[in-house]
């Protein structure tokens, strides 16, 4: 890997927030990496302009990147792979014609970044819907890249705050009546191996420590207020920790999160969505970063939405701080992996 990694910005749907923040991202770290933006060229320039007429843009054909690469650039000079618009962007207004575009900017980072032309990616957020009304189904990055990757589970994790904090999560996007049947020996297991190897390999962290929540309140109360701690995540721990791999608990959920615990914790694996993210998010809302385990390559993003309504106020309303912190830690995933 070069001095400066080389990452990929999937700039997201076109009418959102997600063009802004790229740029302002890739300009404001560009002496730390060589970010390389993935969008309509077009769209970018004009973008950029509004943003500060000093950022330069220097726009490659995906053709002319498939059979050259990338071009030897200045760091004051940002290179942007053009995957044109069917229609112009008009911000804050979703238009399903640019869907199958915008999908394109994600197949061009996955494609790459396999082939190992670029350290990481970084993804700005898209509208599911826009992509969906175009024809073609999507359910989010995180499905579309395991699916393009060949991964048969992958692990959600966010990342935030000072000091960082890391939460994954057993279950993502589920109904809560359906959880418990999704928590299972088997799933659980491959989720805590996933962390397990992913915060060595790609974090560089020797002996992660993962502290583990319960289900139900109070852990389950000794199976007073349900069995799924017994019958399921303690047997889990102890076949973990039988291997060697520190995973603790089940703890309650809800006196988990305290520095006296958290301080001994490289990761806390919640087994829901809304058990662990809130707690996070709190801590690092607008700066907080989305991280993907358990894929063949480094994919980070942003901790929030499109937000149309920010677009369509005009540029220099949207915070970039979240995206700012996705592309550090990719980065510092990038270095970490080298490494091993």
């Amino acid at each position: 890997m070069s001095k400066r990694p080389t990452i990929a910005i999937t700039c997201g749907e076109p009418a959102g927030i997600g063009p802004e923040i790229s740029i302002r991202a890739a300009w404001e770290l560009r002496e730390e990496v060589r970010a390389v933006l993935i969008g309509d060229a077009a769209l970018l320039s004009m973008t950029a302009s509004d943003i500060d007429p000093a950022i330069r843009l220097v726009a490659i054909s995906t053709l002319a990147f498939r059979n050259s690469g990338l071009p030897h650039l200045p760091a004051g000079q940002i290179p942007v792979i053009d995957c044109p618009l069917a229609e112009p962007a008009v911000p804050g207004k979703l238009d399903s014609r640019n869907g199958k575009a915008v999908l394109q900017t994600l197949d061009v980072a996955i494609r790459y970044a396999i082939q190992k032309q670029f350290d990481a990616i970084v993804t700005a957020p898209m509208q599911k819907s826009t992509i969906n009304d175009a024809g073609v189904p999507f359910t989010g990055h995180t499905e579309y890249l395991a699916e393009k990757t060949q991964t048969p589970q992958v692990v959600m994790m966010l990342a935030g705050g000072k000091p960082m904090m890391r939460v994954a999560l057993a279950t993502t996007h589920l109904p809560l009546k359906d959880v418990p049947a999704a928590v299972t020996f088997d799933s659980l297991s491959r989720t805590i191996e996933i962390i397990h190897a992913d915060l060595r390999n790609k974090f560089g962290i020797a002996q992660p420590r993962i502290l583990v929540t319960g289900l139900n309140p109070h852990a389950g109360e000794g199976g007073y207020l349900g069995r799924e701690e017994i019958d399921v995540i303690t047997p889990v721990l102890q076949a973990m920790q039988a291997r060697g791999i520190d995973a603790k608990g089940p703890y309650p959920a809800d006196t988990l999160f305290q520095p006296k615990y958290l301080e001994n914790a490289d990761c806390v694996l919640a087994m829901y969505h809304d058990q662990g993210l809130p707690v996070l998010k709190h801590a690092s809302f607008g700066h907080g970063v989305n991280i993907t385990l358990g894929l063949p390559i480094i994919r980070t993003s942003v901790d929030h939405g499109t937000a149309l309504d920010l677009a369509a106020a005009g540029i220099g309303k949207a915070d970039h701080g979240s995206m700012l912190e996705a592309v550090k830690v990719a980065a510092q995933m990038a270095a970490a992996s080298q490494k091993n």
